[in-house]
């Protein structure tokens, strides 16, 4: 199977997650979620990580879904991983968004690896922009 794992500071990847649900077909096992809770050490969200990620074989693939490069949740999750032997058939990206993570769940099993790591990247890019609001003529005339 392929997984869609969303890490975060905080409750970013859960509420994520919950989004995801309503976006892509309710509750969903392919899709697993934790944050870095206010409190929490870095050493007990490695131990939830590691239960979370408990069930996966040996053959199953993993997209890592991060809020931040090198912040805790990611580095944590990316060694847990690596202790767990899933390394091989993991791909991580930080700086997740929805736009990216709906292309990941949506799109994972039509996909080879390489296309679906091209296609994240472009839709995270391109759910960056600016949304202009153009004031209509009659405000002008006020």
């Amino acid at each position: 199977m392929k997984y869609v794992v969303l890490v975060s500071h905080g409750t970013f990847a859960p509420g994520l997650q919950s989004v995801l649900s309503m976006l892509a077909g309710g509750e969903r096992e392919d899709v697993l979620s934790i944050g870095l809770i206010d409190g929490m050490d870095a050493d007990e969200f490695a131990q939830k990580f590691r239960l979370m990620i408990q069930p996966f074989g040996e053959d199953d693939e993993v997209i890592l879904l991060g809020d931040l490069i090198g912040g805790s949740p990611l580095t944590n999750a990316v060694n847990e991983l690596s202790e767990a032997g899933l390394l091989k058939n993991t791909i991580v990206f930080g700086g997740m968004n929805l736009g990216m993570a709906l292309t990941a769940v949506m799109m994972k099993d039509d996909m080879e690896t390489d296309m679906l790591k091209e296609n994240l990247l472009s839709e995270a890019k391109n759910a960056i922009k600016e949304f202009e609001i153009e004031e209509s003529e009659e405000e002008d005339d006020i």
